[in-house]
């Protein structure tokens, strides 16, 4: 049962674990997903700033590698902080999530970044034809610029914010494309150009003018109003700066005193190159290779400051989502494991409690069971069921939950088990009295009988016919010994008793006479001993009784044999033995525990209920009984083990009566039937000691006896 509850109240806590463990899961994956993000984002970060200073390095490196200056500062310079930013992509590709996505993603910059090398030899040679320079550079750039889709985790929209973020790095890469083919057009010796060559440069210029204008329409339908805002104030602030560079070369223009045409915008500048226009023509409008390198370079800034918070607020927000992440797995592993444990605790608290309760009552009920009720049975069965108090006491508990409603179940059924078994013993009582009444009524009838019987046996001297009347006489014996039985079942004392001692021997005879084939019993060494007169009727009747079970289980010729042992005690052992079929071990063992323990009347009383009056009568007077296999090949033993209180007794002068022998060697044994563990049939060691014979003469004279002592006529068998 206390297994049974704590797996009953362990189940919650299993569902409490397993539905935390998950919510810690959940918490935790949320945490490795921020921190994938975090590093995705420094990974975007990392190639952001490769791809813009890749671009730069090969803007910044047009009119010195067109001017033949290959090893100019400006260029060694770009292409340090181009391969500086590779080696930081590098270490970012180290720290990023192993997904396939972005393994892929990385193995087409790692092509691009091969083909650089050979980009660089060959910018701004013959062997470039038209924008071939300016758009080698695409295979590193492009790549780097496509990471920015990874971009945006934690954001409502993550594809619209990975969608802004290509768009505005795609407007900054048109404008470095403008930028560097447009002074390239403003540098380059255009006579030197192949055929075709300038129409292409031309065409290429316009085309990117172009693409930048969709990348921002591009940029403004995938961003947020906060993203449009962001990028009007920074070419809010390009313009600012452009007018204040415009505002201080003209006034250090004029202060050196030199003309100075102010640069047109940038939409101008570039609406004019590529309307190919020649050099000279451009700069007496203002547009110079350093103006217009300049006024794009603003352009391009703006849009590099924008790509840059749009990272950096990604990078930020996948920071605190994992910061957040982090701490709300770890709060809610600690609520969980908090819950954990005071559900465990509450758990094993009730388990204990209310397995304290069920222990309580089921050692309650089990005293119940096995002894309180059945001490209250063997009380109402072995007194008077008025005399007995049923009432039963209450199971120690008081609480008013379950386990206090099942205890007063209990009770009530404690209390209607002890209610039921008194009305029981007092209907048993009933009855036992109306079977005691009608047997001493037939009792009295049976002495009368007998007496009847004996008055003809006196004036008959027929041989026959006194034979007859023994055979009446013996019969009616037997019947006043089952009326006897009643009485005895029924708990009730025999109407009449001896109140002098009566010889041993005597007392045996008596019992022999009640007993149908008394021809084969057998008297062998009976002491002289007085057997105290209350307890003469009893053990005539017990004896009977033993000697009854012996002739009926034996053979009808083999002798019973009677044998009777003073002990130093004082006590006598008297013993029968017979030549019958024997009884198993467990059969003796199940008899004696009757006979050493009384039982109460039940239904097996009527299987052998001449054991059962031995039992009743042998624990009256305070006699042992016991049954013991015969150390012969079959048979039965019987001891009886007569107390002193009963055998020693003085005996009165009579005719049948003589000198009891005294025994000076008396001492105590601690269980007289010890000296009979390991016994075989007794028979006299004096081979002058006589086997007596019992006959009819010997009987009738008993009877007679029994019936009108000689010399003791002060108080005849009197009656209770």
């Amino acid at each position: 049962m206390a297994r049974r509850l704590r797996a009953a109240l362990l189940l919650p806590v299993l569902v409490t674990l397993v539905l935390g463990s998950i919510r810690v899961n959940a918490s935790l994956q949320t945490w490795r997903d921020a921190d994938d993000a975090v590093r995705v984002a420094e990974l975007v970060r990392a190639a952001s700033q490769y791809a813009s200073d890749a671009i730069n390095e090969r803007d910044v490196s047009v009119v010195p590698l067109l001017n033949g200056e290959r090893d100019a500062p400006v260029v060694v310079q770009a292409r340090q902080v181009t391969d500086a930013d590779a080696k930081a992509f590098t270490e970012a590709v180290e720290r990023m999530p192993q997904e396939d996505r972005l393994i892929r993603r990385v193995a087409l910059v790692r092509a691009g970044e091969r083909q650089l090398p050979k980009v660089r030899a060959a910018a701004f040679t013959e062997r470039t034809f038209g924008v071939q320079t300016e758009e080698s550079y695409y295979a590193v750039q492009h790549p780097l610029m496509e990471m920015s889709n990874e971009l945006g985790y934690g954001r409502s929209n993550q594809s619209s914010f990975g969608r802004s973020l290509y768009a505005i790095s795609l407007t900054q890469a048109a404008e470095s494309l403008i930028r560097s083919i447009g002074t390239h057009l403003l540098v380059g010796d255009r006579g030197k150009l192949g055929r075709g060559e300038l129409a292409a440069q031309l065409t290429a210029f316009r085309s990117y003018a172009y693409l930048e204008q969709v990348a921002l329409r591009e940029y403004a339908a995938a961003g947020t109003p906060d993203d449009t805002t962001r990028l009007q104030q920074a070419l809010a602030t390009a313009q600012a700066r452009g007018q204040e560079r415009n505002a201080q070369a003209a006034a250090e223009a004029k202060a050196a005193g030199r003309a100075y045409v102010p640069p047109p915008t940038i939409a101008t500048m570039i609406e004019r190159i590529s309307s190919g226009a020649s050099a000279d023509e451009l700069a007496r409008e203002g547009i110079t290779a350093e103006s217009f390198f300049a006024s794009s370079t603003l352009g391009f800034d703006a849009y590099r400051s924008v790509q840059v918070q749009l990272v950096d607020s990604a990078l930020a927000n996948s920071m605190a989502i994992a910061d957040s992440s982090r701490d709300d797995a770890i709060l809610t592993g600690a609520l969980v494991l908090a819950a954990i444990l005071l559900a465990f605790v509450f758990a094993a608290w009730m388990a204990r409690l209310t397995s304290r309760g069920m222990r309580s009552l089921s050692a309650s009920a089990i005293d119940i069971a096995e002894r309180q009720l059945p001490a209250l049975l063997d009380q109402l069965s072995r007194n008077d069921p008025h005399t007995v108090d049923p009432r039963v006491a209450p199971i120690p508990i008081t609480s008013t939950d379950e386990i206090g409603e099942v205890a007063r179940a209990f009770d009530h059924v404690h209390r209607e088990a002890a209610h039921l078994a008194a009305v029981q013993a007092r209907l048993r009582g009933q009855v036992s009295a109306i079977f005691t009444n009608l047997s001493q009524r037939n009792q009295s009838l049976v002495e009368r009988q007998l007496a009847l019987i004996g008055e003809l046996e006196d004036h008959e001297t027929d041989p026959q016919q006194l034979e007859n009347l023994f055979r009446l006489d013996h019969l009616a014996t037997r019947v006043r010994r089952n009326g006897e039985n009643l009485l005895v079942l029924g708990g009730d004392r025999p109407s009449q008793q001896w109140d002098r001692p009566l010889p041993l021997v005597d007392v045996v005879r008596a019992a022999c006479s009640e007993v149908e084939s008394y021809e084969r019993i057998e008297l062998a060494g009976i002491p002289d001993v007085g057997i105290g007169g209350p307890a003469v009727t009893d053990l005539v009747h017990l004896l009977a009784e033993l000697l009854e079970n012996a002739t009926s289980f034996s053979s009808p010729k083999a002798p019973v044999r009677v044998l009777a042992t003073r002990l130093p005690d004082g006590g006598v052992m008297v013993e029968i033995h017979d030549q019958g079929i024997g009884l198993r071990p467990e059969d003796f063992a199940t008899i004696n525990r009757k006979l050493a323990d009384p039982p109460a009347p039940d239904e097996t009383a009527s299987q052998r209920m001449g054991l059962f009056v031995v039992s009743r009568l042998a624990h009256r007077h305070g006699v042992r009984v016991q049954l013991r296999p015969s150390a012969a090949r079959s048979g039965t033993t019987s001891l009886v083990l007569l107390p002193a209180t009963v055998t020693d007794q003085a005996l009165p002068d009579s005719d049948t009566l003589t000198l009891r022998r005294t025994d000076t060697a008396r001492g105590a044994v601690a269980d007289p039937f010890s000296a009979y563990e390991s016994w075989s049939d007794h028979t006299p060691a004096d081979p002058a000691e006589k086997v007596e014979q019992v006959e009819r003469p010997q009987l009738l004279a008993r009877r007679r006896k029994k019936k009108a002592p000689a010399k003791a006529p002060a108080k005849a068998p009197t009656k209770d």
